[in-house]
């Protein structure tokens, strides 16, 4: 186990050195998706990134409670049900559905619970009362009540702004011309049909002291944090897109509502994803489902392509890309292949060993820094560039073979790159045979039946590679 991992932390500035707050057991809650839609490629960044990073944690010894919320009412829910001309409730559920199926075909697994906005209106209730008892939150009457940011004073902490920036914002804001100040946001949006006991068809509303209506986005988040985890916590994360104002906001709502601070140890924020060096939008048509890309390519490329770029950066997406994506997992697997089929009984070799040890070490060492994918994935190939050139002179022992083989599958336990289902695969009898009918053909110089050969192979789905020694089966 790493002693000390450091983790780069948007509060800070800077890599911190992550030590929780209740020894190894760690808090993390990520901001879930809004169920308006399907989920696009930019949300399988964070949800794959946190998902490794989880999975990395618990094999470093961490306790870790991973808890995500599911927004399943909100404005963008109910314009597009009244679009559709369906409930907002049911069109939450359909689309909430779907991400969890797109997040289960990603093997997006590390999740502890999922918590619906919905099913916390009690907790959020709450707050929004102790707010007010607080003098933090006020009434616009025939609108909701807003939070506001001038009595919190060091709102805009996380972002870097001030009050008077506030409505310079990136993701969503709340709009009206009787707020106190432009930034304020809103924790209540009263219900447009007056007198609402629980909910219709068209405006979801819950019965509250203050006024029936519905949460905003903001307060929905430190009420499930609030509950599962207090009023303090270890890790939170999402997309850069999110830290202003969601973030902030949520921040001023809990500190203020518990005057202990800070809500949160460390900030976790991955970076923008772009297609073809541009923003994704439907009317780019460069908008790309989760569903849609993986009709084109198996989750684990998805998953190879974005836990190899580092996690807070920028990523480009591109055809050339997933082409690299492609060609360096195929590269893995058939490395893999190369080390099943050594089964001698020999002694390691002094040289060997050492390789094997330096290659666990490092890959870990980069991790510890920072979850330095880039870097870790690139002590993998060097290993895999020497290993290979070890294994083109001379067999290396099952012992080391198998350790190696061991050490694969604890690596794609955290990051679900490797697909050891071709890495196994059984290559019947019949399609050996035409492999070998195959060189004959290619001896004898007789290239169009050693093509037509092929073909066979191919449309029994596995395809022929020749190497130094002879062919390579592989399923296709």
């Amino acid at each position: 186990m790493t002693k000390n991992i450091k983790i780069y932390n948007t509060l800070s500035g800077k890599k911190d050195v992550l030590k929780p707050i209740k020894g190894k057991k760690i808090n993390l809650f990520v901001c879930g998706p809004t169920v308006y839609d399907y989920s696009h490629i930019g949300h399988a960044r964070t949800y794959v990134i946190f998902d490794a990073f989880v999975k990395y944690l618990r094999g470093q010894g961490f306790t870790v409670y991973y808890l995500q919320n599911i927004t399943d009412t909100d404005d963008k829910i109910i314009a597009r049900a009244r679009e559709k001309g369906v409930t907002p409730k049911d069109l939450a559920e359909a689309f909430e559905k779907e991400y969890l199926k797109d997040m289960k075909i990603l093997g997006v697994n590390g999740v502890s619970k999922y918590a619906r906005a919905t099913a916390h209106i009690k907790d959020i209730i709450s707050q929004i009362k102790r707010l007010q008892a607080k003098k933090y939150a006020y009434v616009i009457e025939g609108d909701g009540i807003y939070f506001d940011i001038a009595k919190f004073k060091n709102y805009g902490k996380l972002a870097g702004r001030t009050v008077l920036q506030a409505e310079d914002s990136v993701s969503r804001i709340d709009y009206s011309k009787d707020k106190i100040n432009r930034g304020d946001f809103c924790l209540w949006k009263f219900s447009e049909k007056a007198g609402l006991p629980k909910a219709d068809d068209a405006e979801p509303s819950w019965a509250a002291p203050f006024g029936n209506g519905r949460p905003g986005w903001h307060i929905e988040d430190t009420a499930i944090t609030e509950k599962f985890f207090g009023a303090q916590y270890d890790i939170h994360g999402g997309a850069r897109d999110i830290i202003f104002p969601h973030h902030e906001a949520e921040i001023a709502q809990m500190e203020a509502v518990s005057g202990k601070h800070p809500l949160v140890k460390y900030w976790m924020h991955t970076g923008f994803l772009t297609v073809n060096n541009q923003k994704m939008g439907k009317s780019l048509g460069n908008f790309i489902t989760i569903s849609d890309l993986l009709k084109r390519c198996p989750a684990n490329y998805l998953r190879y392509f974005i836990v190899k770029n580092s996690w807070h950066s920028p990523v480009d997406y591109s055809e050339s890309a997933m082409i690299e994506v492609k060609s360096a997992v195929e590269k893995i697997e058939e490395f893999l292949r190369k080390l099943k089929k050594q089964n001698l009984n020999i002694k390691s070799t002094k040289e060997n060993l050492k390789l094997i040890k330096g290659f666990k070490e490092n890959f870990y060492k980069e991790l510890a820094d920072d979850f330095n994918t880039p870097k870790a994935f690139a002590v993998m190939f060097e290993f895999i560039n020497k290993e290979n050139s070890v294994l083109d002179k001379e067999p290396i022992s099952k012992k080391d073979s198998a350790d190696v083989y061991k050490f694969f599958q604890e690596i794609n336990k955290i990051f679900g790159i490797i697909n050891f289902d071709k890495v196994n695969v059984i290559i019947p009898t019949e399609i050996k045979k035409l492999a070998k009918l195959r060189e004959t053909h290619r001896a004898n110089k007789e290239w169009q039946k050693a093509d037509e050969v092929r073909a066979l192979i191919e449309k029994e789905g596995f395809t022929v590679e020749d190497t130094k020694g002879g062919f390579d089966l592989k399923k296709l």
